[in-house]
């Protein structure tokens, strides 16, 4: 049976992509800050702000690698984050900075240490950039663009020989805008119809896993919706 791990697999995108995964009949490990009941195995991320990167990274290693047993995954999604505002003149500048970090940085590294240790030869890995950060300064939410382009920054070096994970292939998903129920109750007047369907990328990010659609290792894939269709490029 092929094996996905989620990173981010309560979110909005990693729920979607659990259930799809399921309904092809992969085993599924979540990793979260709360258990997905889908997945067949869950690792706990303990909400504590004192734990530093390795502690965490070396306590979920370990979880995965009592889950996997001797197998390997075939792929390692990484979708955790969320959305932070704010320039340097505001007040929660330094906080909403810190968080973007947690949430998008700190996530895709203990992501790439997974795949490191645990993702089969040819496996994906996705890590999950943001369009903005790609193009330029994002100058009101400062924060976030910076640990977005980290994450851009990250997948050009594990994409290169000798990143510790030549055996398996890096992308980034970049997606503008996705349809979420939270996205829907903060913006009720906006262009739904540019928003991506959470349905496409999970479908994109399976069709990748299972081998079904060729993808380019080391790409960033802007995820683009117009008038209700999805492009990937």
């Amino acid at each position: 049976m092929p094996s996905v791990i989620v990173y981010g697999g309560r979110g909005a995108l990693g729920a979607a992509a659990i259930s799809l995964f399921k309904k092809h009949a992969w085993s599924v490990i979540n990793i979260d800050l709360v258990n997905n009941s889908d997945a067949d195995g869950n690792v706990t991320v303990q909400a504590d702000a004192t734990q530093s990167l390795p502690e965490q990274g070396s306590q979920i290693a370990q979880s995965v690698g009592a889950l996997l047993g001797d197998s390997k995954a075939d792929a390692i999604l990484c979708v955790a984050g969320g959305w932070q505002g704010g320039n340097a003149a505001s007040e929660s500048f330094l906080a909403s900075a810190d968080a973007s970090i947690k949430q998008s940085v700190n996530t895709s590294l203990i992501a790439a240490k997974l795949a490191a240790l645990h993702l089969r030869p040819n496996g994906l890995l996705a890590l999950t950039g943001a369009v903005p950060a790609l193009d330029g300064g994002t100058p009101a939410m400062v924060g976030y663009g910076m640990a977005k382009a980290a994450v851009h920054h990250l997948v050009a070096s594990l994409s290169m020989p000798g990143s510790g994970i030549d055996g398996g292939r890096v992308v980034g998903i970049l997606p503008v805008t996705l349809d979420t129920p939270a996205n829907r109750a903060g913006m009720p007047s906006a262009d739904h119809s540019s928003w991506t369907p959470l349905k496409d990328v999970a479908e994109m990010l399976y069709q990748w896993s299972s081998g079904q659609t060729a993808y380019e290792g080391g790409k960033l894939y802007k995820v683009i919706t117009v008038n209700g269709t999805t492009r990937f490029e």
